[in-house]
């Protein structure tokens, strides 16, 4: 991998834009960030090993960065939009590079939830062979033929671990807000997928 050094003194150049993309800033994050509670990192890392090295390409206020890093990981966390955490104004679908060298690393976000696919796509790419995307989303995107034809059908997905209880995802952050709305009424799965293929997904519950 090439060593550009003008992104925080480390591998940068790879985190510029590099052209136009599909989608402008205000319809990407239009009212779309969802921060995740801290405890879904804690859930998950009981039953799947999380490579050491962690992208978080949609860290929003970082609560899955800041969790991650107090387990010991090393963590890149960028968003497009900078909400005071990480490196932003960055378009991870024109991201051609991961930003670490070896195959101890994945890719791990909560996605704004109308590019999943697509960002699922993607980090596909950019990963070396073998190494999993992690992906929050709801348990409903099982559903859906336009998913089941990108992402289900070329059997990269491999394991799905699904929340017992209900997790907080919290619109712009507001968890106290949530919680005194009675909480979360959508159940949500961390998708495991690798370019490696599975026959069938396997499926935990955390």
């Amino acid at each position: 991998m090439a060593e550009n050094k003008d992104w925080i003194g480390n591998k940068a150049s790879i985190w510029k834009t590099l052209g136009a993309s599909n989608h402008t800033d205000k319809e990407r994050q239009n009212e779309d960030f969802y921060a995740t509670d801290r405890i879904a990192i804690d859930k998950l890392a009981k039953a799947f090993v999380i490579p050491h090295n962690v992208y978080e390409p949609c860290c929003g206020a970082g609560d899955l960065s800041k969790r991650l890093e107090q387990l010991g990981h090393n963590v890149v966390s960028t968003d497009l939009v900078d909400r005071g955490y990480g490196e932003g104004g960055v378009d991870f679908l024109l991201v051609n590079e991961m930003p670490f060298d070896g195959m101890d690393c994945c890719i791990l976000t909560n996605p704004p939830f109308k590019y999943a696919t697509e960002m699922v796509e993607h980090a596909l790419q950019i990963l070396p062979y073998g190494c999993p995307c992690i992906f929050l989303m709801k348990t409903t995107a099982l559903e859906g033929k336009g998913r089941w034809d990108r992402l289900y059908r070329t059997g990269y997905l491999q394991a799905i671990y699904q929340f017992k209880e209900r997790l907080l995802c919290a619109k712009n952050g507001d968890f106290d807000g949530m919680i005194k709305g009675g909480g979360s009424a959508v159940a949500y799965a961390f998708y495991v997928f690798s370019r490696k293929k599975s026959e069938a997904p396997l499926i935990y519950w955390i």
